[in-house]
């Protein structure tokens, strides 16, 4: 057994044998400073916001960063930044869409590891936003955060009618010119959601992370509905 003497410190008595500090105590201290890290990763409020076009992901993102102070990933914006910068990453992913060609799952959930990795351990949580997309990239996500000692905290589902997610989109597309935003593409995309995307919800609820949460109405109460999630994880 190492044993280690307290130092005299003045006007003390001479340390006893008694007085000896044990290897127990220092494995003590090690697996309280290992229990604090992990309540520190338990604690990372990873988020998934999900939602069909026009249900308000961007909009809520970026009032949760601003109360939370949250990092967010949009898939949209990770894969421009990353062929803007010409990243290896970047250009295979280029190749990929000059080919009219899906990003493969393995790559995208690469691409998303390099940007998450970036925000080293301090961070407080981050809002994925767009991703996953299928059952197959929520799996993948979270075998890569597992890795890294982390995990979804909550998939946030934010629920709005069909017929208004056409109005919003439609109106969007008056005010934003996006040539996307035309009433047969956003049929289109809604169609790819529900075949493709809602699927996640199931499987979220199996995972027992899933928060339904109404997303027609005034801004200020779906929000208000987000946080009362989120303070509670």
């Amino acid at each position: 057994m190492r044993e280690i003497k307290l130092p005299n410190l003045p006007g003390e008595q001479k340390v006893q044998e008694g007085d000896l500090l044990p290897d127990q105590w220092f494995k003590g201290k090690e697996e309280k400073v290992k229990q604090t890290k992990i309540e520190e990763r338990v604690n990372m409020k990873n988020i998934v916001i999900f939602g069909a076009p026009g249900s308000g992901k961007g909009t809520q993102s970026d009032k949760l960063i601003e109360r939370y102070g949250l990092e967010h990933i949009s898939t949209g914006d990770v894969l421009r930044a990353e062929i803007k910068k010409g990243s290896e990453l970047g250009k295979t992913a280029q190749g990929y869409i000059d080919q009219g060609q899906l990003i493969p799952d393995d790559l995208m959930v690469s691409i998303l590891a390099s940007v998450y990795d970036g925000f080293g351990r301090g961070h407080k949580g981050v809002i994925f936003d767009g991703f996953p997309r299928t059952i197959p990239q929520a799996e993948a996500l979270k075998v890569m955060l597992s890795e890294r000692g982390d995990k979804v905290a909550a998939m946030i589902e934010l629920a709005v009618p069909e017929d208004e997610l056409m109005k919003r989109l439609l109106l969007r597309g008056q005010q934003s010119g996006r040539a996307d935003d035309n009433e047969e593409t956003i049929k289109k995309r809604l169609v790819v959601y529900h075949s493709q995307t809602q699927p996640l919800i199931e499987w979220y609820k199996q995972e027992g992370i899933h928060h339904h949460i109404d997303g027609l109405g005034d801004l200020d109460r779906i929000f208000a509905d987000i946080c009362a999630v989120v303070d509670n994880l």
